[in-house]
């Protein structure tokens, strides 16, 4: 009976022994491979078509200037659904790749990524106001260790665009998350556009996304229309949101296409994504080229990266005539 165990302890010994050689070889191999060529580290807040978008673009760029993926360059992409309790532990996780750059995708993630990190460079991306979330105290000068490229657009032409389609508008409804700085520059950027226009905005906070319906009854033959903006909290919502205003018939202006394009709001107008992160992925290209993130200024969208969208079936569930003289504009028919 002995001798049965300690032939067992012997097994089980031999067992782990192997296991552990396995695994410490394997990510022995994993890592020498990866020290290859440079790794990108990307923070994403969540699954959204105007962050993966700016993802796509960073790509695209880096691609262009030579870093081909898997090739000359390996991504590490991490999200974590919208839930700021899980940035510290994903970016935790991405660190441990010690990768050449670190992007941060959206403010909530930048200004974690800003605190945290001060060993790799970071850039951050899809940031309406990098000042006012804290993370340059110039909007054109970067800090030590980190610079990026925002989305921040330019409100007075969406405003501009809304009155095309809207002449008699005068009132805009926007939703904002108070916790978020992003939202918060966006409420104070919109009122600024507003008063060129002579307009007024309509902003109503949003503490938790369960209260969005009743919240969006404040709206209720008070606005003539419903801009959503690039807001981590509230994008997501899209969906609630335009239902909610369908029923209000109320119309909704995005920041982005595809909610135009699946037929689900009114128009949108906004910067391209995919330009926002071909900003992105210029900075970081510099970083990898062995520039210093504090001589690398901070990118915005310029006019050209602008774009207006109109779906027609639902202009005309809205009764709203559209003027034969429209900027230039897409129009969507399906």
């Amino acid at each position: 009976m002995r001798a049965q165990k300690f032939l067992l302890l012997i097994l089980i010994t031999l067992g782990i022994s192997l296991f552990t050689f396995l695994v410490f070889n394997h990510v022995q191999k994993h890592s020498s491979t990866k020290t290859k060529i440079p790794i990108v580290a990307i923070a994403n807040y969540g699954p959204h078509s105007s962050l993966q978008e700016s993802i796509n673009g960073i790509q695209e760029e880096l691609a262009h200037q030579g870093f081909i993926k898997d090739k000359t360059i390996h991504y590490e992409i991490m999200e974590v659904n919208f839930d700021t309790t899980l940035i510290p532990q994903m970016i935790t996780r991405l660190k441990y790749f010690a990768p050449n750059v670190l992007v941060a995708i959206t403010t909530p993630v930048a200004q974690f990524a800003k605190h945290s990190i001060k060993d790799i460079p970071v850039v951050y991306s899809v940031i309406t106001d990098p000042v006012e979330a804290g993370l340059l105290r110039d909007s054109n000068t970067p800090e030590n260790n980190i610079t990026g490229s925002s989305d921040k657009q330019n409100l007075t032409l969406l405003l501009q665009f809304a009155k095309s389609i809207l002449p008699h508008a005068k009132t805009i409804g926007l939703l904002y998350a108070p916790s978020e700085a992003n939202d918060l520059a966006l409420v104070n950027m919109m009122k600024e556009a507003a008063f060129k226009h002579n307009m007024e905005v309509l902003s109503i906070p949003i503490d938790h996304v369960r209260d969005m319906a009743i919240r969006m009854q404040a709206f209720k033959h008070k606005v003539d229309f419903i801009y959503v903006g690039s807001s981590g909290p509230i994008q997501p919502s899209l969906p609630g949101i335009a239902k909610s205003a369908d029923k209000m018939g109320i119309p909704v202006f995005n920041v982005e296409s595809n909610a135009v394009k699946s037929g689900l709001v009114l128009a949108s107008f906004g910067v391209n994504y995919k330009e926002v992160g071909k900003n992105t992925g210029k900075l970081i290209a510099q970083v990898l080229q062995g520039k210093k993130v504090a001589n690398l200024t901070p990118l915005y969208p310029k006019t050209k990266n602008h774009h207006g969208y109109i779906h027609l079936e639902k202009a005309k569930a809205l009764g709203i005539s559209l003027p034969k003289n429209l900027p230039q504009v897409n129009l969507v028919e399906n």
